[in-house]
């Protein structure tokens, strides 16, 4: 790999902290996990930030994981006007009425065992395989989950911060509602 950043990432490098920190907000809403990124900047490399961006989250705690999944909507539910969940939960929205209403009731089931979202890195899977994930973990232990859920955000931020980097628009614009 090239040892100049790409533009996009020499636009993040150079953006202020106040828009690289809007930015990185709107990848994951963990501030640990921006904070990280942010005192680690500039990166050479696409390679450089995924790995700040893996050494982040290897070091949030619980309540820093909470703080990440409530940016996150529900699997099917993807918040309104959200290009970015929208996207993401691409494989949902042409599923019939009664696979939806199995993965509310997963979701719910969910939800109330471990006490947030479920959260899976959706990009790029059907709906049944979104089904599928959430009946096979429900059943896991707090612990277990935690470690997952760690492993699924760490995908989805790696993807969101691939797009923020490869976007030609300035970070700040990305903070302020085009998707990252």
């Amino acid at each position: 790999m090239s040892s100049n950043p790409t533009p996009g990432l020499a636009r993040f490098n150079a953006a202020s902290d106040r828009a690289a920190r809007a930015a990185l907000h709107e990848a994951c809403a963990s501030e640990a996990w921006g904070n990280h990124l942010l005192a680690h900047r500039p990166y050479a490399t696409t390679e450089a930030l995924y790995a700040a961006s893996d050494a982040a989250m290897a070091e949030l705690t619980p309540a820093d994981l909470a703080e990440a999944m409530a940016g996150h909507p529900p699997i099917g539910r993807p918040t309104p006007g959200d290009a970015t969940s929208s996207r993401e939960q691409r494989g949902m929205s042409d599923a019939d009425a009664d696979l939806k209403a199995e993965m509310l009731e997963l979701n719910l089931a969910y939800q109330k065992k471990f006490g947030h979202v479920f959260l899976v890195c959706a990009t790029g899977l059907t709906g049944e395989q979104l089904r599928d994930a959430a009946r096979n973990r429900v059943d896991n232990t707090p612990e277990q989950e935690r470690e997952i859920v760690r492993t699924e955000l760490g995908k989805i931020n790696r993807i969101r911060l691939g797009r923020l980097v490869e976007d030609a628009a300035d970070p700040a614009d990305a903070a302020e509602g085009a998707t990252p």
